[in-house]
């Protein structure tokens, strides 16, 4: 793993709440799923390198009056998951937000204020450039002072990259380290593996989004990669 450490933080587990649950069959048209209980597993991962510094990989779903309250099973538990392995918030040296949607960046906010108060926060330029309403409001102008925007591929710590992935957000990005990747919603459903032309409902643009998947799943897949999902029950997967 090139000397950096991945270790997954579960901050939730929990179906998709009512606000913008729809039959699976309708968020993955042509998927062949049937209308069946989908258990999201909310998953963030903390990246320790050889010489300590620490990066973590989304912030969760964030507190009870959260952006993502009206669908998420909130409120998270990043901090107590943090706190099992011995990380304090203030001793995070970058954060990552894979992207701005609510189960993934609300939890870089803290009653109006970064809750990671010592870190840069890592966001790609496209992602920075769409954000408006309750994402700008709420989670990007907190830490305004703590961005470091990027385009495209970054080394953001030692043996840890960054990779514009886009589709489900323009701006949407996956983490690298060593045989690990982190992808965000660039896989959302297991049967996306089997499957990466399978749209998603809830993608920007979902035609974009499937042509992204098949291009970084068919990289990762050549080179027998470890998947560390946002959202699939177990959070490691070899390809």
């Amino acid at each position: 793993m090139s000397g950096v450490e991945v270790t997954p933080l579960c901050d939730a587990v929990g179906p998709m709440g009512a606000a913008i649950r729809r039959p699976l069959a309708e968020m993955f048209p042509g998927s062949g799923l049937r209308d069946e209980p989908w258990v999201l597993h909310f998953h963030c991962y903390l990246l320790r390198t050889a010489a300590g510094r620490l990066t973590l990989v989304d912030t969760g779903i964030g507190g009870a009056d959260s952006p993502a309250s009206s669908w998420a099973p909130v409120p998270g538990t990043l901090a107590g998951e943090l706190a099992a392995v011995g990380v304090a918030p203030a001793e995070i040296d970058t954060v990552v937000l894979t992207h701005l949607h609510s189960d993934h960046a609300s939890g870089v906010v803290t009653d109006g204020r970064p809750a990671f108060e010592n870190a840069r926060h890592v966001l790609q330029q496209a992602e920075l450039d769409a954000a408006q309403g309750p994402a700008l409001d709420r989670l990007v102008t907190p830490i305004k002072g703590q961005l470091h925007v990027v385009e495209g591929q970054a080394e953001i710590a030692p043996g840890v990259h960054v990779h514009l992935a886009p589709g489900h957000t323009p701006g949407h990005q996956i983490v690298r380290a060593g045989d690990v990747a982190m992808t965000g919603d660039l896989v959302l459903h297991p049967v996306q593996l089997e499957d990466p032309g399978v749209r998603y409902l809830y993608d920007d643009d979902q035609e974009a989004a499937a042509r992204t998947r098949a291009e970084v799943l068919g990289a990762l897949r050549a080179e027998g990669a470890i998947l560390a999902t946002a959202h699939f029950s177990e959070p490691f997967l070899r390809l």
